[in-house]
């Protein structure tokens, strides 16, 4: 992507901003700057590629989208902090992701978290994923994002039993289909700013996608903005029918598609606050009581490292009582210790409703 200004008007024009409160801006100070900017990646990326976003979106809250998985090390002198603040790090030790390791998903611990169905509406459980050897949306060509797309789809054809489905091409589907897409609240969009300033939807909408396998439990989005995100799904608690759908998809696809890993960072994104598990576990839960005391539900919440939004996304309002519920945190603990912690928070919260 060619960047629409120098990158030393982006810097200053991050430099110069009164009102950002953006990571990148906080982070990318002259001595920081002038550490990166003659660097590039392998790939071609460049500082100016990861920032470009945040010099743009001067609202943003990180600021920085990596230009590709190499990024996260060439400019570490930028990405580092970044990472540390938004997940939470010790600022003077290194980052250190376990290696992955999703448990014995035959014997999960947690089962069915609201096993009379009074109280969980749904759950999800969602990873991102990036191809090995590609860029993100700030490099990528047209042909990338269709190798992107390629690789994906020869495991589609492979999924069978339960994982059998079909794979719609947002470029090509029908009006009916996108209808139905939308009725399902499966389809994407290119309406995020944010995102279109990190390269995220040139070319929109050639080689993007969505596979879904027959019953609607299992799902892929294909760039959208990470390469791949896979999400397993279904009405009710059942967690862990949910979260061995999801691993056992993984591994079906893993055979066709090698992803980009770090030792340091886990499974590499294109935003760094997806990075480690990339694994967020959530459920859209009643609690009418618990939320009437809004000082309570943060309190318990956070207890759990649990973050509770509107059903909608991230900045949307409860409607009826009902939370989206999630795990905080995705770096430096395993997809197993993850989705254990978002269940037991979960299953506390659930109690605590019932009790009022």
């Amino acid at each position: 992507m060619d960047l629409p200004k120098s990158q030393d008007e982006l810097f200053n024009a991050l430099k110069n901003a009164k009102d950002c409160k953006s990571l990148v801006k906080k982070y990318l100070t002259d001595q920081v700057y002038a550490a990166c900017k003659d660097k590039k990646t392998k790939l071609g990326g460049t500082v100016g590629h990861c920032i470009v976003s945040g010099a743009e979106q001067l609202d943003s809250n990180s600021g920085l989208y990596c230009s590709d998985p190499e990024a996260y090390d060439t400019f570490a002198e930028l990405c580092d902090p970044i990472v540390k603040d938004y997940h939470q790090f010790p600022m003077d030790k290194p980052i250190k992701h376990p290696a992955p390791d999703f448990g014995d998903i035959e014997n999960l611990t947690f089962g069915n978290l609201d096993p009379d169905n009074k109280f969980v509406v749904s759950t999800r459980v969602r990873v991102g994923r990036s191809a090995a050897g590609l860029p993100f949306p700030p490099l990528e060509t047209k042909e990338q994002r269709r190798e992107i797309e390629a690789k994906i789809k020869k495991a589609f054809e492979k999924m069978t039993g339960d994982f059998a489905g079909k794979y719609y091409s947002l470029a090509t589907m029908t009006k009916e289909e996108e209808a139905q897409l939308i009725a399902d609240h499966f389809l994407f969009n290119n309406s995020d700013r944010f995102a279109a300033s990190a390269g995220v939807y040139r070319d929109w909408p050639d080689a993007r996608g969505i596979f879904f396998n027959n019953a609607k439990t299992f799902l892929v989005w294909v760039n959208e903005e990470d390469h791949y995100r896979i999400i397993s799904m279904q009405k009710g608690g059942d967690l862990a029918a949910v979260f061995k759908r999801l691993v056992t998809g993984i591994r079906l696809i893993e055979k066709e598609v090698a992803f980009a890993h770090s030792d340091r960072l886990g499974y590499v994104t294109f935003c760094p606050t997806n990075l480690g598990t990339t694994l967020r576990a959530s459920v859209h839960v009643a609690v009418p009581k618990l939320a009437s005391d809004q000082a309570a539900f943060k309190a318990l919440c956070d207890q759990y490292n649990l973050q509770p939004r509107g059903i909608h996304g991230e900045h949307t309002e409860s409607v009826g009582g009902v939370y989206d519920i999630s795990n905080k945190r995705r770096l430096g603990l395993t997809e197993i210790e993850a989705v254990t912690e978002m269940a037991n928070g979960v299953k506390a919260i659930i109690a605590k409703e019932a009790s009022l």
